[in-house]
């Protein structure tokens, strides 16, 4: 719609988890180091952050990152049952089994992950969302699966994606057994204002336009408002560009950043004078 008159090939604030559109902030570029180091020391990690503030996005760019030795199983809707955990690793792994019961499940993922290891071949478990694990029980597979190990080394890379509750609750004594296990840390932090402008430029640059679209009061009106969170730094943007637009508007100002905002519902807790 307004791609063409801004001089893009794309739209460049799309809300979809597109790799190519990753920018690495300084806690984006720490936290895709750490799912890197977990990748390769076949390591439990918890990656957690705000709505909104990328998290899938730098799955994504993982995925992408890694070659043909590794499959990955990504599981984005964790509201599974043990048994429906263990058989959606079990069928993304290509094991065939009539089997329902965990034992049997558990034994058969550990055959072919034994089996691919010695192959040359790695498994991946990306669980996104995993703040929607409806049950401990879930959990404790989980954990038995960092169990998938040799005297020397792991077999499988386990990677936990989730809202900050997730972190809360895995603090509870409950789930002790299953926070010893992972090895790292990660809560990914919000874009800074110092960050703000090179985050735009990116976007822009990587949907065609070189020159930056925004003037230097609508960026800092645009990390006030968002709070620097990705998804809403996209919102308010977004619709400032079709605002702009449709009043032919050749560069974005801070009374377009006010407008999308208030449209957005994002002026609550700010003076508007």
């Amino acid at each position: 719609m307004f791609e063409e008159y801004y001089g893009l090939r794309v739209k460049p604030f799309s809300k979809t988890p597109d790799p190519k559109f990753l920018f690495l902030s300084r806690s984006h570029e720490e936290a895709l180091a750490r799912l890197q180091y977990a990748v390769e020391e076949k390591e439990l990690v918890l990656l957690t952050g705000e709505v909104g503030c990328g998290k899938t996005t730098l799955t994504r760019a993982l995925m992408d990152m890694l070659d043909d030795r590794y499959n990955v199983i990504n599981i984005i809707n964790p509201v599974l049952t043990p048994a429906q955990f263990l058989r959606t690793i079990a069928m993304r792994m290509g094991i065939d089994i009539p089997s329902t019961h965990k034992a049997d499940l558990l034994d058969a993922i550990y055959r072919k992950v034994f089996e691919d290891f010695e192959a040359g071949i790695f498994h991946v478990i990306i669980i996104d969302e995993a703040q929607l694990i409806p049950a401990r029980d879930t959990f404790e597979e989980i954990r038995l699966l960092t169990n998938f190990q040799l005297d020397y080394t792991n077999l499988v890379s386990l990677i936990l994606v989730g809202q900050t509750d997730l972190r809360k609750r895995l603090n509870h004594k409950t789930y002790l057994p299953l926070k010893q296990r992972i090895g790292l840390f990660y809560h990914l932090g919000p874009i800074s204002e110092e960050e703000i402008r090179d985050y735009v430029l990116f976007r822009l640059k990587t949907s065609g336009r070189e020159r930056m679209l925004f003037s230097e009061g609508a960026l800092k009106l645009l990390h006030r408002y968002s709070g620097g969170i990705p998804r809403l730094i996209n919102s308010i943007a977004t619709s400032a560009l079709l605002d702009g637009y449709s009043g032919e508007v050749e560069v974005i100002d801070e009374a377009l950043i006010e407008d999308a905002a208030r449209e957005l519902g994002l002026l609550n807790g700010y003076s508007e004078n």
